[in-house]
């Protein structure tokens, strides 16, 4: 070997290995030369052949020869995949939820196609075996006690009712999410449990009336069903040509514009106003004080139910404005009322209602003279129509063609009310520092303003002492009223209805 002469491309192939060097040092050691001759031996070749033939294989499943099978088979095996990871889903997306959604609908794999699983795995809606649901705690039996001496334990215990209590949350309402209360082994004093009980029992009636509210109140600018109903009615008939919209709303009402059209052989103005009540009755519970002691609606006051107090305003304001058109007061003309909708003339022009008095821009001059004006109106409602407007402000006042109009008598009492006279301070309360603030020097004082229009002379300049005065005046009459109540209608011999001495409207 050693006097072998080497090829050309052996020693350049030694050369190269030789400059080569690691980067830590040491040299890389070079594999052997391999002649072609020695690749082309038959002892390589059969020392390959032997070490591909010890490499192991896999049998193929004789039994699967149809490519139809193979393909089956892998389907099937996607699809158990797929079903696995809905399955983790629908647990990440129900999570301690009392009421959860099922993903059945979106499996691949059917219960009775899935013939092949395993059969520790708990089909989803079969939640009888359910390893991972927590078991019930066990109840005391009938005697009222479990174990001996000390070992005892009552249905009084603790953690007893604890657990009894956490367990039955199970049968509060669907929509009530109590959690896995039994999971957490967690323990309800009675206390809680009652008060959770009481809250649930409360929520359950209140959703159970939301649909009925929804249905039967008239909302803010919105009407429920039987009102729009009353409304396509009044079109139908004539009454009115159309309904444009809403105007204006309110504590009480909902105000709409209209096109008047003729009633009863009766021109109805060309432009009306419906004053719908509202029926949610949220504004009329503590507004009774104005009715109930009216004596033109006193006895159907305490018979009827409160959805038709509603159509009891509709009707006082009606009987109100009558009053006042009579007298000449400037106020809506009535058209026509059904039930708790009031159409009424249109204070305003083209669509475009009068502004409040609030809202109104006038000059000294126009402002002094809706101040008479107003002092006269006031006047002449307390004295002529016997009415105390009870709610009087700069609100409720509208300036129209040079004249101040009045509006919203749904709660005008009489004088003869309990509270009549503590109204009709409040209301001179409210003009006098209305134009008092508007620059208005021949403004009456609230306590002048009070006597020019009752007529009474009640002379103080305090306040407390003048509503002390006040309320014995309407305690006086009170007692005065009920000495005399049997005397304002007259016996009949005949068997006929007794008649009333007083004139009504």
């Amino acid at each position: 070997c050693k006097n072998v002469s080497l090829t050309s491309g052996d020693r350049v192939y030694q050369s190269f290995m030789s400059v080569f060097q690691s980067p830590w040092g040491a040299p890389v050691l070079a594999p052997a030369p391999c002649s072609l001759a020695d690749v082309m031996s038959e002892q390589l070749a059969r020392e390959l052949h032997e070490e591909i033939s010890h490499t192991p294989t896999y049998p193929i499943n004789n039994t699967t020869s149809s490519d139809l099978m193979l393909a089956q088979m892998l389907q099937m095996e996607f699809d158990r995949e797929f079903d696995t990871q809905l399955r983790r889903e629908e647990r990440k997306f129900n999570g301690d939820s009392k009421v959860s959604i099922s993903f059945e609908n979106y499996r691949m794999v059917h219960p009775y196609e899935d013939s092949d699983s395993s059969e520790d795995e708990v089909d989803w809606q079969d939640t009888r075996h359910d390893p991972y649901k927590a078991d019930k705690p066990t109840t005391i039996p009938k005697k009222g006690f479990v174990g001996k001496g000390k070992n005892i334990t009552t249905k009084h215990d603790e953690e007893v009712c604890g657990r009894k209590n956490t367990a039955r949350m199970d049968n509060f309402a669907p929509e009530v999410q109590v959690g896995d209360g039994i999971g957490m082994d967690l323990k309800l004093s009675n206390h809680v449990y009652n008060a959770l009980k009481r809250h649930c029992d409360t929520e359950q009636r209140r959703s159970a009336r939301l649909h009925e509210k929804k249905e039967h109140s008239t909302a803010e600018q919105a009407v429920d069903p039987r009102t729009r109903l009353l409304m396509y009615k009044m079109v139908n008939a004539g009454i009115l040509e159309n309904i444009n919209g809403c105007i204006s709303t309110g504590k009480e009402s909902v105000v709409f514009h209209a096109n008047g059209g003729s009633f009863e052989e009766k021109i109805v103005p060309e432009e009306c106003v419906l004053k719908v009540f509202k029926t949610t009755l949220n504004e009329f519970k503590n507004r009774d004080k104005y009715i109930k002691d009216d004596y033109r609606f006193k006895d159907r006051f305490s018979k009827l139910n409160p959805r038709k107090i509603i159509r009891l305003w509709a009707e006082k304001e009606m009987h109100n404005l009558s009053r006042m058109k009579k007298a000449g007061i400037p106020c809506p003309e009535v058209v026509i009322l059904k039930k708790h909708i009031l159409v009424m003339s249109f204070i305003g022009k083209d669509h475009v209602p009068a502004p409040k008095l609030k809202d109104s821009t006038l000059s000294s001059e126009d402002m002094k003279k809706a101040y008479y004006q107003v002092l006269n109106i006031m006047q002449r409602l307390y004295q002529d129509c016997n009415l105390v407007h009870a709610d009087l402000s700069e609100y409720n006042m509208l300036w129209h063609d040079g004249q101040v109009w009045f509006i919203d008598v749904s709660q005008s009492i009489e004088p003869t009310h309990p509270h009549g006279l503590e109204f009709l301070f409040r209301d001179c309360r409210n003009v006098a520092k209305f134009f008092q603030k508007a620059g208005v020097a021949e403004a009456l004082n609230v306590f002048e303003l009070f006597n020019t229009v009752s007529g009474l002379q009640i002379n103080s300049d305090n306040e407390a002492d003048f509503l002390a005065q006040i309320e014995a005046l309407e305690k006086r009459n009170e007692d005065h009223v009920q000495k005399s109540g049997k005397k304002i209608f007259t016996d009949t011999s005949d068997g006929s209805p007794p008649q009333l001495n007083t004139d009504d409207d």
